[in-house]
């Protein structure tokens, strides 16, 4: 028998239409009672189910994460000051068989009332907005990675070699090359006019290059990436005036996020961590938990002292990817010592891509101390020198006889004449 921690509290079962709520309320003599009903999924039925709640003078809401559809009740169920825990549905699914809505229901309410719910980490409302905004101008950059693509393959089949000679085909003098060819197919034209001056490939590679013929049907489809191309990047940049607008009150935050090394150039990227995870740390008790919820830390998966697994899980859709691409800069970079010299002991043990997971919890170790102590960021954390283990120390002989065995002939120092 569980202990019971929350003697009233209420476990709802969200749908697309309905909502199913059932309120737990136990007594001094551990006997609980439970309250059943539905609403709808509408905000007549969300303004509904607060008036019941209310009714009950429940406070304490837990519900599981079921698609988009969680997010109408718990942006409304914030704002009648009520306490919910949103979890992972892996942590609130019930056993298979004679399984019904009311019953899901009861079975969130039993597991919230004995405290073995899981809740998932929510940030306020205007990180939130921040959070969508940013995510959705990561989609829009897909789509044009997309795009980029398909205009690419349109030149590939028309024997159009630009990606040979230029390092950006959408670039300033390969886009003129292009809207030359749409406008004048099938004709031959210098290129020289259309190239700029700081262009590295001699202009007769390039001539070479367009020596190609697109068809009408290429033509239209290569034009209409084009066009819609052009339309994502003023999307893109209407999104980021906004983003810019809604992270104007975490300057301060942000101040503190770009002084990590790769953070600094783009200040998009600090804009899409502090989205992810927020300002306040305090809802990470220590950085293993937030290095933990970004999913950059091996699981625990054993069973009789034999490890299972170390997989890294699923979580952080969205930073881990922008943490690697960090990673993998600072690199290849050599103002960092602190980063390379991690890399390289750890790649020479586990591999490539351990070494830079282990650099992507590096960077969130240390935006968590920056964020949660409010200073920016030094590398002397992480250059601490380590002590000299005195079991490797070694006598002059035993130097020279380790030298000796390895092949070295030793000689003495040549006397200088006087």
């Amino acid at each position: 028998m569980f202990k019971i921690i929350k003697k009233n509290c209420c476990g709802l079962d969200v749908h697309k239409t309905w909502i199913f709520a059932c309120i737990g309320i136990t007594d001094s003599n551990d006997r609980t009672e439970y309250k059943q009903a539905r609403f709808s999924s509408f905000s007549k039925g969300l303004l509904e189910l607060c008036d019941w709640l209310a009714k009950y003078n429940c406070t304490d809401v837990c519900m599981e994460s079921t698609g988009k559809y969680w997010i109408p009740v718990y942006n409304i169920l914030e704002k009648n000051n009520l306490w919910v825990t949103l979890s992972h549905p892996k942590y609130t699914k019930p056993m298979k068989g004679n399984k019904t809505d009311r019953k899901d229901a009861k079975w969130i309410c039993d597991l919230y009332m004995c405290g073995m719910v899981k809740p998932s980490f929510i940030p306020p409302a205007d990180i939130r907005h921040l959070r969508d905004l940013v995510r959705y101008r990561f989609k829009l950059t897909c789509m044009i990675t997309g795009e980029k693509n398909r205009a690419q393959n349109c030149l590939t089949v028309s024997n159009l070699k630009l990606d040979d000679v230029f390092s950006d085909v959408f670039g300033k003098s390969s886009r003129s090359i292009i809207e030359q060819i749409l406008a004048h197919p099938g004709e031959t034209f210098d290129v020289t006019p259309f190239v700029d001056s700081r262009c590295k490939t001699p202009i007769e590679e390039i001539q070479a290059a367009v020596d190609g013929a697109i068809s009408p049907e290429q033509a239209v489809k290569l034009r209409q990436c084009l066009n819609h191309i052009d339309e994502l990047e003023k999307h893109i940049e209407t999104v980021e005036q906004e983003i810019l607008r809604l992270s104007n009150q975490y300057s301060s935050a942000l101040e503190l996020i770009r002084t990590v090394p790769g953070f600094g150039n783009n200040p998009m990227t600090a804009i899409q961590v502090l989205s992810e995870i927020g300002g306040d740390m305090s809802v990470f008790p220590t950085a293993k938990h937030l290095v933990s919820w970004a999913g950059c830390c091996p699981r625990n998966d054993q069973s009789n002292k034999k490890i299972k697994s170390t997989r890294i899980s699923r979580a952080g859709s969205y930073i881990k990817p922008l943490l690697v691409q960090v990673a993998n800069s600072l690199i290849l970079s050599k103002k960092y010592p602190e980063f390379t010299t991690r890399y390289r002991r750890i790649k020479a043990r586990r591999g490539h891509k351990k070494a830079t997971i282990a650099l992507c919890r590096m960077i969130l170790t240390a935006i968590w101390h920056m964020l949660s102590e409010l200073k920016p960021y030094t590398p002397d954390g992480f250059l601490e020198s380590r002590p000299v283990n005195e079991s490797k120390t070694l006598t002059t002989s035993q130097a020279l006889n380790l030298l000796k065995q390895r092949g070295y002939i030793i000689k003495d120092d040549p006397v200088a004449v006087s």
